[in-house]
């Protein structure tokens, strides 16, 4: 894939815009972004047992993560109003019982559209607000809970085609 020579969301002078895409023909476009929550093992039990008062916590982080990307737009100035046909979350649990804070909740969202613009931002937003319901959620039991790694991990559609990030050396991708 080209990489692109300027940022389209500056103008000719330098001044912040939003893209005009209406020139663009609509095509189903997805993304997938993932991120992690890193936690004591006391309190990742406690998220497993559904044992915090405020609730279940994956449930509301589900909800949260779909919210999220439904709003992106509001959270990121440039960002498109794009009609989202689907928002995917998935969360896995991070076991290393050996290390005190290597236990965590990662979190993995797909979100799909037809349009002529990319849903990457959306699929971030929604790993962003996902993971952060989490803490709030967990925050009295665990304030040293860390976010970590919210990144895009693939994309189709549009001019740009496929993109796929390569697992550093060592890892295996999350299929």
């Amino acid at each position: 894939m080209n990489e692109p020579d300027n940022l389209t969301h500056f103008s000719a002078t330098g001044r912040a815009r939003m893209v005009d895409v209406s020139a663009k023909p609509n095509d189903n476009r997805s993304a997938t972004a993932s991120g992690v929550l890193r936690m004591r093992p006391a309190t990742l039990e406690r998220i497993r047992a559904d044992t915090l008062a405020k609730g279940n916590v994956l449930a509301v982080a589900d909800v949260a993560a779909v919210m999220a990307a439904k709003h992106t737009p509001n959270l990121i100035p440039m960002c498109h109003t794009l009609p989202l046909a689907g928002v995917e979350v998935e969360f896995s649990e991070i076991l290393a019982p050996d290390a005190e804070d290597c236990v965590g909740i990662q979190t993995r969202i797909t979100t799909r559209c037809t349009g002529p613009t990319g849903v990457e931002m959306e699929a971030l937003a929604a790993a962003a607000g996902a993971l952060l319901t989490i803490y709030d959620m967990c925050k009295a039991i665990d304030r040293g809970m860390r976010i970590e790694n919210i990144q895009l991990e693939e994309k189709s559609g549009g001019k740009s085609g496929t993109w796929q990030r390569t697992p550093p050396a060592g890892e295996t991708s999350h299929d």
